[in-house]
């Protein structure tokens, strides 16, 4: 976080606390000043009855009327407790709320910012990268064992672009309520395979398994799905070795599907497990994390799975690594 907003954050931290503890010192001194008031009342209601009535002439009258004195003070007393004591509940619940609701909105802001700076950092890197390539190809008559090396990365470098700006548009459309579902009877198994070939061919050098039932038909936004699983398989890319494969599952169960992508990275720890699908949330110190992100995907692959009566959960994967399953219920109800 910039200093600047760290400065602004703590001066407004400092002064929510002076408020909070003015107000609760008002409320203590405003019960203290009641207390007295109603105890130099009762004290003169009671001299005054001993100077107005004879105890040893009437000693029936004078009980009842302390009685009624200290009855009148009892009620008195209960009274303003009462009333400070819902006055102070009020203001904790109320500056509980209001403490909460701020550090959300900073935490959310920061959050913004972070994904700001993250997809001008995403989009600029492919564009340098096409374009450098472009330019080389143009200025130099390279072999054809080099051209297709650097076409190849060009094709790379905007397909991630495309799979960005997609990841973007979609979200905001579906949080926006603007995009338009066509859900249709797919096969969800070839959709499956496609997604897994297109990342072969971007990325020949990892090691892409696959364990996909035929013929597994659903109905669905074929694009959504598309989006959901190169998500996910961005993810495990992203947070598992090179060397190490990640494999994609697809079963046909007696009232759901259950699709499966699995990697043998580092692996989530399970605080941070249902964080994953935040907007805007990314695992580790934003100040140390070394890999490349905007918090878009899973989040996306959430409502996704939602929109599509489905289920989107992470466990740990055996040996190692992340098992992100995705449920989606043939029946109507849940």
């Amino acid at each position: 976080m910039p200093d600047v907003t760290q400065k602004k954050l703590r001066r407004a931290t400092v002064i929510y606390w002076m408020l909070l503890t003015y107000i609760v010192a008002a409320l203590v001194w405003w019960f203290i000043s009641l207390e007295r008031q109603a105890l130099q009342m009762h004290e003169f209601k009671t001299l005054e009855l001993k100077a107005t009535i004879d105890s040893a002439i009437s000693p029936e009258l004078y009980r009842n009327e302390i009685l009624k004195v200290e009855k009148e003070y009892a009620v008195e007393k209960a009274k303003y407790i009462g009333e400070g004591s819902v006055f102070l509940l009020l203001i904790v619940i109320g500056s509980v709320f209001v403490y909460r609701s701020i550090n959300r909105q900073l935490k959310f802001h920061q959050q913004q910012q972070n994904f700001m700076m993250a997809v001008t950092h995403e989009l600029k890197t492919p564009i340098s990268i096409a374009r450098l390539n472009l330019e080389t190809l143009q200025k130099y008559n390279l072999d054809p064992e080099k051209q297709k090396k650097l076409i190849r990365t060009t094709l790379e470098e905007t397909s991630r672009l495309n799979f960005l700006t997609n990841n973007i548009l979609i979200s905001s459309q579906l949080e926006g309520g603007g995009y338009t579902f066509s859900k249709e009877e797919i096969d969800l198994s070839r959709l499956t395979k496609d997604c897994m070939q297109a990342f072969r061919d971007r990325f020949p050098d990892r090691i892409f398994l696959e364990n996909i039932e035929a013929e597994i038909d659903f109905k669905a936004d074929a694009l959504l799905i598309q989006i959901l699983i190169n998500n996910i398989v961005e993810n495990a890319i992203k947070y598992s070795p090179k060397e190490k494969p990640i494999t994609a599952s697809l079963k046909n169960e007696s009232n759901r599907i259950l699709l499966e992508i699995k990697d043998e990275g580092e692996g989530i720890p399970d605080e941070e497990k249902k964080k994953v699908f935040t907007k805007f949330y990314r695992i580790g110190n934003e100040a140390t994390r070394r890999r490349q992100g905007t918090g878009l995907g899973l989040y996306l692959c959430s409502i996704i799975a939602r929109d599509h009566n489905a289920d989107i959960s992470v466990t740990n994967n055996t040996p190692s690594g992340s098992n992100f399953a995705v449920i989606f219920h043939k029946r109507t109800g849940r």
